[in-house]
């Protein structure tokens, strides 16, 4: 049977709601894939004795919602006050897109200092950045599926539409394609559940 939810059809199936994407913000366990308010607190607070590129590069993972790999693309080029401009991924014509963050983010990215040569902030593959984050999340204590540079995506979606950004903000902040990607976020669960519920109280 369906059921109506936002724009979108979710299909039940053996009691679990499945987009028709087939991607869900939980996984086949039912763990979440997104970090929450307090988990990306509790990061943004182990990153403070990492070096500066380091710390510049988790600051601003944990507040733009963007792919690692698009992150690795930034240049000072790409940093105005308070917006960063990301080439989107997964898209089959050339994307580019601007996402709001807070002034800090920014001012830190502008203060980092470039190798000879290098017109990104960080000369490093992914496998390099990705270890970084994973560090600080066990330093965090933050363990489970959303244990992840891909949890601080999801939760940037979960958060802004759980604030009211409207969606098709969130959708061009994402980078979304399509406005049923964006939706999904939707399906919150744990503490951002409880939230919308007390809006209802």
């Amino acid at each position: 049977r369906t059921v109506r939810l936002a724009p979108v059809l979710r299909i039940l199936v053996r009691g679990r709601k499945v987009h028709p994407q087939g991607w869900q913000v939980f996984d086949h366990e039912g763990q979440r894939k997104y970090t929450t308010d307090e988990e990306r607190e509790r990061f943004l607070a182990a990153i403070p004795p990492y070096p500066r590129e380091r710390h510049a590069f988790c600051t601003t993972l944990a507040y733009c919602g963007a792919r690692i790999s698009e992150l690795l693309a930034l240049g000072p080029a790409h940093v105005g006050a308070g917006m960063l401009t990301f080439r989107t991924l997964k898209r089959r014509k050339l994307h580019y897109r601007t996402v709001p963050v807070p002034l800090f983010v920014t001012d830190l990215l502008r203060g980092l200092p470039l190798a000879p040569g290098q017109g990104v902030f960080w000369p490093v593959n992914r496998s390099t950045a990705y270890r970084w984050v994973i560090d600080v999340l066990g330093r965090a204590g933050i363990e489970g599926t959303q244990a992840s540079p891909k949890g601080f995506r999801h939760g940037f979606g979960i958060r802004a539409l759980g604030r009211g950004v409207p969606q098709n903000l969130v959708q061009r902040w994402l980078g979304h394609a399509r406005p049923d990607t964006t939706v999904i976020y939707l399906d919150a669960q744990g503490p951002e559940e409880r939230a919308f519920a007390e809006r209802m109280w």
